[in-house]
């Protein structure tokens, strides 16, 4: 069922919020849009399905403050995109969470994809068609909206096996304090670091390659704004580090830069080629420069640590069995490494570590920080 009025909207949130668990998902446009945002939300109770039109329906906070009560318990599947998605449009955030998909990971399932667990679990075959769909159009086909609903209609059935799985294993409290962590999910704050800086093989450039790159990448993002849409939709990344590399001064030189294909070069050949011209005829002061931070000191007895942390780590991995970056993800143990605890307490108050981690694998972490004692031999 569509809901694409208030006043249908505002009808169904009690009988939602009554059921106490609540399935969610939304769907955004991404791949279509320059800045993305919540076009469709998908709420299942144990009981019916319904799609919401956030673009018809201009107060949500009835859903937020379902996704905010406690006695409600929310449950998505891969839920971190869509609760940094949910904040910054509205503000929300969910309290009581159950992530399917953060499940699947503590069972070592190897497939941990929604569609690979409604198969093994569901014997249900999800269509694909419209992963990469404009969900941004209206308005949206049958097709479309049954997809969307699909995502959302099962969860409540696929969190009772997989929370049984749980209980089964003892790994219940890991995946509540990991859900617990998630709830907190936000947009970290806008990168200081400028975005063309960023692109793959950027810091390898030359000052003049960095500001031909800078320019066409300011140019793509510029168009990308006004038009709305996906910035690899104007200018994929590559051409644009190729034109960095090996600037083209004239409409046969855009051509073959790998990338710009004719009609590209037809519609936006000029522009192009002007940014180009702009960025190579700066005055040399004027051209961008990389500040390299100073290198950090290697620190021999760190890297052993942390080396043998890692064997620990993948050897404890293999007995439960769960992925190692399941069981203790690498940026953990470098956080250990480095904070060289001497007790479990103080491997606990390590800002990264978690309970489940200190309690299941702490001691033999614990034990392998010291540097092993070398044994002397017998005269």
């Amino acid at each position: 069922m569509l809901i694409a009025d208030q006043a249908s909207f505002d009808r169904l949130m009690p009988r939602f919020a009554a059921t106490g668990l609540v399935a969610v998902d939304t769907e955004a446009a991404s791949f279509h849009k320059y800045l993305d945002r919540v076009y469709l939300l998908q709420l299942s109770s144990r009981e019916e399905t319904v799609v919401v039109d956030p673009l018809a329906v201009p107060d949500l906070s009835a859903f937020g403050a379902m996704l905010a009560d406690p006695g409600i318990e929310v449950v998505f599947h891969d839920a971190d995109y869509d609760l940094r998605l949910l904040h910054q449009e509205f503000g929300f955030q969910a309290t009581h969470l159950f992530d399917t998909r953060v499940a699947a990971q503590l069972l070592d399932e190897p497939g941990i994809g929604l569609a690979a667990l409604l198969e093994k679990y569901l014997q249900l075959r999800i269509d694909k068609r419209f992963q990469r769909a404009d969900w941004s159009i209206r308005p949206l086909s049958e097709e479309m909206l049954a997809y969307a609903a699909t995502d959302t209609r099962h969860l409540a059935e696929l969190r009772d096996i997989m929370r049984s799985r749980l209980i089964e294993l003892g790994r219940l409290a890991w995946a509540e304090e990991e859900f617990v962590v998630m709830e907190g999910s936000r947009w970290d704050a806008e990168d200081v670091e400028p975005g063309w800086l960023r692109l793959k093989g950027a810091r390898l450039l030359k000052p003049r390659e960095l500001a031909v790159l800078r320019s066409v990448y300011q140019w793509r993002d510029e168009q990308a704004k006004r038009l709305d849409r996906a910035a690899f939709r104007i200018l994929n990344n590559e051409p644009i580090l190729a034109m960095a590399k090996a600037p083209p001064r004239d409409m046969d030189a855009l051509k073959k830069i790998p990338g710009i294909g004719p009609d590209q070069a037809e519609r936006r050949g000029r522009q192009l080629l002007a940014a180009v011209e702009e960025a190579l005829a700066l005055p040399e002061g004027q051209l961008p420069r990389i500040e390299r931070p100073p290198r950090r000191a290697t620190d021999p007895a760190l890297d052993a640590r942390l080396e043998r942390l890692k064997l620990v780590r993948n050897r404890l991995a293999a007995r439960y069995p769960l992925q190692p970056g399941v069981l203790c993800p690498n940026g953990t143990l470098e956080a250990i490494a480095r904070a060289n605890p001497s007790t479990l307490k103080d491997m606990a108050d390590i800002p990264s570590v978690r309970r489940w981690q200190v309690a299941e694998i702490g001691t033999d972490l614990l034990a392998a920080l010291p540097e092993p004692v070398s044994n002397p031999g017998t005269p």
